[in-house]
């Protein structure tokens, strides 16, 4: 690899512009596009590398996910669809915050401790979700990657979890690439199979609104209707004809404001009892919501999606009577009633996780059959080698009674309808809708397995969000010193109480969330947890207070 020839377009064409630090996170680097353009070929070249030390494919994806439209941001996947070793992360750190003269030093520091084969032709597939930016910055992967002799494959606008599914496709089918149709037809075949011919079913009606964030899961979604025929009958608003990616839309707005998203196109989502859905910029999120007779709002998030799955899940394991163990993995944010709810009334283990999916990935490889959601709508399920044999051998196994076989093969059907890569809102949603019409329920229905405890989300500006440590997957905070004591005191003086705070991964923020027995205690519980943020880590601008 010719790295001087790396540090020649750089200066040309990429040249770092900026002294400010970055890091590598979960969500990638992610920034105002305008910032991003040194950042994007320098991804290129990393990724290049990655491909040389694993001999196979990497994706790089370009997309900001849930931010703001004037965003974009960059993630880099490893060969089996799963996100960028944290090992690397380092270097992706590394790379970006160095000098232009400094890049073949820093190039050759990360081969000198990998092991990268002279004789490896470099594979890097990239997509990029639908902003403005994005296909400028794309261009700027792609010159990373030239720039050192790897080879691009360009699947243009994809969401997140296409780019997944394709990575893992091209490393485990011997280096042959795919296209979308291998995805489509995986995903909608069994979904259909699962359903089988009965549209409605009790309480169940395959009539849906998807509210799109004006993102690419628009894009995606257009073609899962077309193949999916009458199956389901959705509706599609936030389409991107009109209005701004995520802003007032998307899954993320629905979740932190627990409202209806608004509707570019003039459409009422509060119509009762609709069952409606929303995924996120790059549709690796999504979140199911409806609107009572009284109109209120009720939001299905995370938290009741993986509950859903895990339940039918176990009903389909406990009747097939396979030998499979299965588990869950929460987060700090996973509302109090459903993590006793799963644990106490369903008998399911549960794990907690740091947040960021990959910690949360990492805990789910530890079952057989390991679901995992962030409360954000972020998450999948997972089945390891030992539990897709059990169910393959299983599914041929003419000993089986009836009662068995039909749930082995409902097992078998999920492995292709789940995207196991990563969190995938479409799939997910297909999945949501075939557990629904087979239990016959409405969202309704869903909703009544628990009640969730109210709860809130505040952020704290402050100087400098380092200062707080946390511990116990981030719900105890270790620094301030005093700061953990303050908030068990706080706790205790409501019924139900429970608070953490969290330090933001990309801003000079800290997160709060707080639970009580009513809303008006989880907003005063929350706020005064957030002025004592403010007090003791260094808070900037007005302190938080409870709104009068």
């Amino acid at each position: 690899m010719d790295f001087n020839k790396a540090v020649e377009v750089c200066l040309k064409k990429h040249a770092r512009n900026t002294d400010t630090f970055v890091r590598y996170g979960t969500a990638g680097f992610r920034d105002r596009a305008e910032t991003l353009d040194y950042i994007m070929y320098r991804m290129g070249l990393l990724a290049t590398l990655r491909s040389c030390v694993k001999q196979a494919a990497i994706g790089v994806m370009v997309t900001a996910s849930h931010n703001p439209e004037e965003d974009n941001g960059v993630k880099l996947i490893d060969p089996l669809g799963e996100m960028l070793e944290e090992s690397w992360e380092v270097h992706a750190t590394d790379l970006v915050n160095s000098g232009d003269a400094d890049l073949v030093t820093v190039l050759k520091n990360i081969v000198g401790n990998n092991k990268c084969p002279d004789n490896f032709q470099p594979v890097v597939l990239i997509a990029r979700d639908t902003r403005q930016s994005s296909a400028s910055l794309a261009r700027s992967v792609f010159d990373g990657v030239e720039a050192i002799g790897g080879k691009c494959k360009d699947y243009g606008v994809l969401t997140t979890p296409q780019l997944h599914f394709l990575v893992h496709w091209y490393n485990s089918h011997d280096n042959q690439f795919a296209d979308t149709s291998q995805y489509y037809n995986r995903i909608t075949n069994a979904f259909k199979d699962l359903r089988g011919q009965e549209l409605c079913r009790d309480n169940y009606t395959n009539q849906l609104v998807v509210d799109c964030a004006n993102g690419v899961g628009a894009v995606a979604m257009e073609t899962f209707i077309e193949k999916l025929q009458d199956s389901l009958a959705v509706e599609l608003v936030n389409e991107g004809k009109g209005g701004k990616i995520n802003y007032m839309c998307g899954a993320d707005y629905v979740k932190v404001q627990q409202k209806a998203p608004q509707v570019h196109q003039g459409k009422n989502l509060m119509v009762p009892g609709v069952r409606c859905a929303s995924l996120d910029g790059d549709a690796d999120r999504i979140v199911y919501f409806y609107t009572d007779l009284d109109g209120e709002f009720h939001l299905l998030d995370g938290d009741r999606i993986a509950t859903l799955i895990a339940g039918y899940l176990c009903d389909q394991l406990s009747a097939s009577e396979l030998d499979i163990k299965l588990g869950l993995v929460q987060t700090a944010y996973a509302n109090g009633s459903s993590t006793k709810y799963i644990t106490q009334e369903m008998k399911i283990p549960i794990s907690c996780a740091k947040t960021g999916v990959k910690h949360l990935h990492k805990l789910a490889l530890n079952y057989d059959i390991g679901v995992y959601f962030e409360a954000n709508g972020h998450g999948t399920v997972l089945f390891s080698e030992k539990a897709q044999k059990t169910i393959e051998d299983a599914s041929v196994n003419p000993g089986l009674n009836d009662t068995q076989k039909k749930s082995t093969l409902c097992l078998k059907m999920m492995l292709d309808l789940i995207n196991q890569t990563v969190g995938d809102a479409i799939s997910d949603l297909l999945v949501v809708e075939t557990i629904l019409h087979a239990r016959g329920w409405s969202i309704v229905d869903w909703e009544k397995l628990y009640n969730d405890l109210p709860n809130k989300q505040l952020k704290v500006k402050v100087k400098d969000r380092t200062v707080i440590s946390t511990t116990d997957a981030e719900r105890k905070c270790i620094t301030p010193a005093n700061l953990q004591n303050v908030i068990d005191i706080l706790v205790s003086k409501f019924t139900n109480g429970r608070s953490f705070a969290r330090p933001s991964g990309t801003e000079n923020v800290v997160r709060v969330y707080a639970e009580a027995d009513t809303q008006a205690n989880a907003d005063k519980l929350a706020y005064e947890v957030a002025g004592s943020i403010y007090d003791l880590a260094g808070g900037v601008g007005e302190r938080p207070s409870l709104p009068q």
